[in-house]
């Protein structure tokens, strides 16, 4: 496969993942802005920005992080590279241009997005309620996902897909705890209290994650559970730790596939040891959000190596 393909393929994943992560921010977004507020608190949508890595852009472009802008700059906006329309723009470019490695139903998934989105885009605003977008987001996303792994063939072009979608969904699943962390009360007596376990609860209802967290854990909510859920417990599909292993797995296909090992392969052996080797206690003992911005840091320069390794020339 050449190397621009397997580019194409890769950042297709990517960008559909990135798109709904986008949306899952905007509900995440939109849920704590409900919950009664308190002397002390950060601002929620502030903590959207601070989590998604925009907030310079959406600065210099809108000023005051209130809901209505950042609506705008998560879904709409094209100056934004992460949101929602620039994303699915993007995923479905990158289709056309690698169309023929694509089956029918990949390809007409990702186009009925891009045309329901023109659609969208010419609708009011004020008719565009943000529960209908992020749900015709996130069922969008699901389709695009269905439809590569009901249809394409197991060959290099799935491998790169799937590395893109966990690459992808590892930093993003990241990114949406770190919202959590953005919005904790600053004292650390209101650690614990129903409110913040409320707001873990929350999330874990953003995620889609938490009639399956209550499957796996049970009983009362807590910081400790929901942290060991979506980083260490390889049953949950947004984990770190299933989004490492899913990464090791494809790259190590891929290495079987064209009989040559790389640093892709090592480096995503590191980032599993670690993961694998961590209790949710030592999570933190180092901070979460000192954690989080840490595997964020590495999951970027895993992303730099199979760029180098697979992508930049030809992969075979």
């Amino acid at each position: 496969m050449l190397s621009r393909t397997a580019d194409n393929l890769f950042w297709i994943a990517r960008y559909i993942e990135r798109a709904e992560t986008a949306a899952r921010l905007l509900e995440v977004g939109a849920r704590m802005a409900l919950i009664p507020s308190a002397a002390g608190y950060r601002n929620e949508w502030d903590s959207l920005l601070s989590a998604s890595g925009t907030a310079d852009g959406f600065a210099r472009k809108y000023g005051d992080p209130v809901q209505r802008n950042l609506e705008s700059w998560l879904f709409f906006d094209r100056d934004n590279p992460s949101s929602v329309a620039s994303c699915i723009t993007a995923a479905r470019e990158n289709g056309r241009i690698v169309r023929t490695a694509l089956t029918t139903q990949a390809w007409d998934a990702l186009n009925t997005a891009f045309q329901e989105l023109r659609t969208l885009e010419r609708q009011p605003r004020s008719a565009l309620e943000l529960s209908r977008l992020t749900e015709w987001t996130m069922r969008h996303a699901a389709l695009v996902r269905g439809t590569i792994d009901a249809t394409l063939l197991r060959n290099d072009g799935w491998d790169f897909l799937n590395l893109g979608f966990y690459l992808e969904r590892a930093d993003n699943t990241a990114r949406l705890m770190d919202v959590k962390y953005y919005v904790l009360l600053p004292k650390v007596e209101f650690v614990g209290s129903g409110l913040d376990n409320f707001q873990w609860t929350t999330l874990l209802r953003a995620m889609s994650a938490h009639r399956a967290f209550h499957w796996a854990y049970g009983g009362e909510v807590t910081a400790g559970k929901i942290a060991h859920f979506l980083i260490l417990n390889t049953q949950c599909p947004r984990s770190l730790i299933t989004c490492a292993e899913g990464m090791m797995t494809h790259l190590e296909r891929l290495a079987r596939g064209y009989h040559r090992r790389t640093a892709a392969q090592e480096a995503a052996r590191n980032l599993l040891s670690k993961l694998a080797e961590l209790r949710v206690e030592d999570i933190f003992d180092e901070g979460l959000h000192e954690f989080l911005t840490r595997f964020i840091r590495e999951v970027g320069e895993l992303g730099a190596v199979v760029h180098d390794s697979y992508l930049h020339g030809d992969v075979r």
